[in-house]
């Protein structure tokens, strides 16, 4: 995940391209490719830690930190925005 000039994050792109356009990957395909997104991101804040915790930049710590953060929190969010839609779905009748 990335932050931009003008603030805004780039994480988890696949999710927001996969709704402007298919190509040709199957929601299952588009969510793993998401949380194998996630887990680099935490993996890059864990050697941040380690990196600060030998004496590296605690600047950098902090947002790679924050980076993992947002895209836990993002990931959490689409999986509840996913339950609820089977909710709904399981809730209708026919």
């Amino acid at each position: 995940m990335e932050i931009n000039g003008s603030g805004q994050l780039n994480g988890l792109a696949g999710l927001n391209s996969a709704s402007q356009k298919n190509d040709g990957k199957g929601f299952d395909e588009m969510m793993n490719q998401a949380i194998n997104e996630v887990t680099q991101v935490q993996q890059s804040a864990d050697k941040a830690a380690n990196d600060l915790a030998n004496g590296g930049d605690m600047t950098q710590a902090i947002i790679e930190m924050q980076k993992a953060n947002l895209n836990f929190q993002l990931m959490v969010e689409v999986r509840n925005k996913i339950l609820s839609a089977y909710e709904q779905v399981m809730g209708m009748q026919l």
